[in-house]
């Protein structure tokens, strides 16, 4: 290959790309709007042209991702996990690394053909429920089960964004690089064609937390029982909180707002419903600006203690059990639940006032928790981030349409969600026909997901908007957006410099260290930005360097998308932050379990990768 020379284009690409790398790290903006502005940068500064910007948002890879989203919606609605559940604890009896091992597989293998936050999400409610039952503790599953689904996102090329973004990535350069391949014509991956190399690393995960997880995972977290979410409560009020109480307000109390009475902060309670003429009005998400005026009735969630406390200061009365609002505080109709804001939700970096979170949802926030914090005061305003799990009170009916709106996860499973049973085989059905089109016979690959993901649409496994509402829309421009800077960092030539430049460093590896280097690279690149950025900067860097060696790039391309799920050092990844509460972790316990992981998972990954494919 020629010696390149570095240009003004090649200029304008590494600063984009490092602004993006900025941006990211540091997530001065959000990951979807960073996309975009990649996708309007690059042919406003002349670097490509705009069909090629714009050409990320029918792309193969991104087709794919938002028909996976939708299937995985689908599944979810005929309550298929439950079942799962339930046979899981059937199938690996009562023993805790057998469950482990049995739980970690089961989400390895839902995570192959869906996005793993998506298959670690579905199944976290699941998984709690086998713990509570079984009375397991949560932090020996967890994590083997996060580890798990994002391994599992390496069975097929459906399993994550970096996967289902690499046939297209390589094809990009196959076509700017002609000469440099002999002018042969780009052979696509099929769904399986990284099966085996996933299979061996699922084992290496699943023997691994079997050898050394006694040693590894934390166990002295709270056994999970039916009283954990009163130890939870017990541990944000200081005391056994039950179910709420009832106060009657004198018809002698000058009227106040929740914000002039201060009792969050005084008292440590907090107000979940305020009733009025005689229970005929109710407001069961108030706010600091709702009144409380005489001979209304307030529900209220705290210790016996502060109720006290606060009776004898108000002059309030406590009632001996619930009247007014008796049905709703029954179990069947509404609850505490905790929820994790995730990657991508609607709720990371805003607060809940600016989204009117009570008047909308018709919740009550109770607590915000962020690792060893507990945040009370002032929660309304405090700006959420990815990982936070906030504990609220409501009907199990609006957590539903929270979870749908803002992108939540729930911990425990949602009473009362309305499951399509009878649909199961209608989902399942349209899953194997995907399967059957992309594989029997060589459907490209959007396609054959689309059409499971429409049958499951038209047969009513999933209502059309819903349909809408499962696509996580930041992922898909995040990927729109960064698929044109892959095509910048390649028809520039700033992919050939760069990778002439690390070969300039390293010398002249043989294959073995070649790979090895991209997938520590990828790997890298995966923990400080995201894992669908390393893959558009590695994947064209990785196989430039390849053809420098002689090497395949093809198996160069495998490396980086591979490499981009090593990353469980730091609860960074999605997974990682979406467990971190639930398991009760802290960022040691991912350092302690994920080094040895993360070592095993890189020379694995290169020995499987010199085995199966010709370099």
């Amino acid at each position: 290959m020629d010696n390149s020379v570095l240009t003004s284009e090649m200029l304008i690409v590494f600063g984009l790309l490092g602004f993006a790398i900025i941006l990211f790290v540091f997530e001065l903006l959000r990951v979807d709007i960073v996309g975009l502005l990649m996708m309007v940068l690059l042919p406003l500064l002349g670097v490509i042209e705009p069909q090629d910007a714009l050409a990320g948002l029918s792309s193969n890879a991104v087709v794919s991702v938002i028909a996976v989203m939708i299937i995985g919606a689908g599944l979810n609605r005929t309550g298929v996990m439950n079942v799962v559940a339930s046979k899981i604890i059937k199938l690996a009896g009562r023993g805790e690394k057998q469950i482990m091992l049995v739980v970690a597989t089961v989400v390895a293998i839902i995570s192959s053909f869906m996005q793993n936050i998506g298959a670690a999400a579905l199944f976290l409610p699941a998984t709690m429920r086998i713990c509570r039952r079984l009375n397991i503790s949560a932090s020996r599953i967890v994590m083997p089960m996060g580890f798990a689904a994002i391994t599992g996102g390496c069975l097929t090329l459906v399993g994550s964004s970096p996967l289902i973004m690499l046939n297209d990535l390589m094809a990009s350069w196959w076509a700017n690089n002609s000469e440099a391949v002999g002018g042969s014509q780009f052979v696509p991956l099929e769904l399986l064609s990284i099966t085996p190399v996933g299979l061996v690393l699922l084992a290496c995960v699943l023997v691994y937390f079997a050898v050394f997880g006694s040693r590894l995972l934390p166990a002295d977290m709270c056994e999970i029982d039916e009283d954990c979410m009163d130890k939870r409560l017990q541990e944000i009020y200081g005391s056994v909180v039950g179910d709420g109480y009832e106060l009657e307000v004198p018809l002698s109390f000058r009227p106040k707002s929740l914000g002039e009475l201060e009792l969050r902060s005084q008292f440590n309670i907090t107000v979940v419903g305020i009733a009025k003429n005689e229970g005929y009005v109710k407001n069961l998400a108030p706010v600091m600006d709702s009144v409380v005026g005489p001979g209304d009735v307030l529900w209220i969630i705290s210790s016996k203690e502060k109720i006290e406390k606060v009776a004898d200061a108000y002059g309030w009365r406590i009632k001996k059990q619930h009247e007014i609002f008796a049905e709703e505080n029954s179990p069947d109709e509404s609850g505490v639940i905790e929820g994790v804001v995730i990657p991508h939700s609607n709720l990371s970096g805003h607060t809940m006032a600016e989204l009117r979170f009570r008047d909308l949802f018709q919740v009550n926030p109770l607590a915000i928790v962020r690792g060893d914090e507990i945040i009370m005061e002032n929660i309304n305003v405090t700006t959420l981030l990815q990982g936070d799990t906030i504990l609220l009170q409501g009907r199990w009916q609006r957590f539903e349409l929270l979870r749908q709106k803002m992108d939540i996860a729930f911990i425990e499973e949602v009473k009362g969600e309305q499951f399509l049973p009878e649909r199961t085989r209608s989902a399942m059905f349209f899953v194997v026909l995907s399967l059957v089109l992309a594989l029997s016979f060589h459907i490209k690959l959007s396609i054959a997901l689309l059409t499971g993901a429409l049958g499951m649409i038209i047969t009513g496994v999933i209502a059309a908007d819903r349909a809408y509402e499962a696509v996580d829309w930041r992922t898909v421009f995040l990927l729109s957006g960064l698929i044109p800077l892959g095509v910048a960092f390649e028809q520039t030539g700033a992919a050939a410099y760069l990778a002439e430049r690390v070969m300039s460093v390293v010398g002249t590896p043989n294959s073995l260290v070649l790979l090895l280097v991209v997938s520590m690279l990828s790997a890298f690149f995966s923990l400080l930005a995201s894992n669908v950025g390393a893959a558009v900067l590695m994947v064209p860097l990785a196989m430039n360097m390849a053809v420098e060696v002689g090497v395949n790039p093809v198996v160069a391309g495998i490396a980086v998308a591979m490499s981009a799920s090593n990353t469980f050092i730091l609860p960074t990844h999605q997974v990682n932050a979406l467990l971190m509460r639930p398991g009760g972790y802290r960022t040691k316990d991912y350092m302690r379990a994920g080094i040895g992981i993360t070592i095993i998972y890189t020379v694995v990954l290169v020995a499987c990768l010199a085995m199966f494919y010709d370099l």
